[in-house]
């Protein structure tokens, strides 16, 4: 027979990383960091068995830049992808959200990661028309000649939208970035 204080038999079912999730999204920062803070504890990286959400994906499509800092920091993976390849850096991108793309690649998130339809977070920066975030990931290395499923890139989508001269204006100066950076010689010059 059970005491008076017993657990509630609903909540001996669940998981130490659905109870993590769960504290996530209710945005309990008491209960996430109890739960980061035991031994041994690996439930960071804790995926929804349904979505393949992580903590930071959760985050990261709430536009909160503090919580994906926190994460990060505590050893979430940027890298991280849901059950349709799709990162955290992704989402980052397809919302604008350039604080977090920036916290983001400094946690070390592939800028180049594509989702299981090849679309990476410069062609969802692209096809948005979003020029302050193509600019971001173009100077962090963002390849505008990664093709998605397609078989297009980011640079043959631009030229499409042909009356896009400022995203055209771009990928030229990226281009010419890069060219610079080949061409330049390390050591003594005699």
């Amino acid at each position: 027979m059970a005491g008076p204080f017993a657990e509630p038999v609903a909540a001996q079912n669940y998981s130490a990383g659905f109870e993590f999730l769960k504290a996530v999204k209710d945005r309990d920062g008491d209960a996430v960091t109890k739960t980061l803070n035991e031994p041994g504890s690996t439930v960071v990286n804790t995926r929804d068995i349904t979505t393949g959400e992580s903590a930071l994906h959760i985050v990261t499509a709430r536009r909160d830049v503090q919580w994906i800092r926190f994460l990060t920091s505590r050893g979430a993976n940027p890298n991280i992808e849901d059950n349709k390849g799709v990162t955290p850096l992704q989402i980052a991108s397809g919302l604008g959200l350039v604080e977090g793309v920036e916290a983001l690649i400094a946690a070390g998130a592939n800028i180049n990661k594509a989702n299981v339809t090849g679309e990476t977070a410069l062609l969802s920066a692209v096809h948005r028309r979003d020029l302050a975030m193509v600019r971001l990931l173009l100077e962090n290395g963002a390849d505008v000649d990664r093709a998605d499923n397609s078989g297009r890139t980011a640079r043959d989508y631009v030229e499409l939208m042909s009356a896009n001269t400022q995203l055209l204006d771009a990928i030229k100066r990226s281009d010419e970035k890069r060219e610079q950076g080949a061409n330049q010689s390390y050591g003594p010059s005699f």
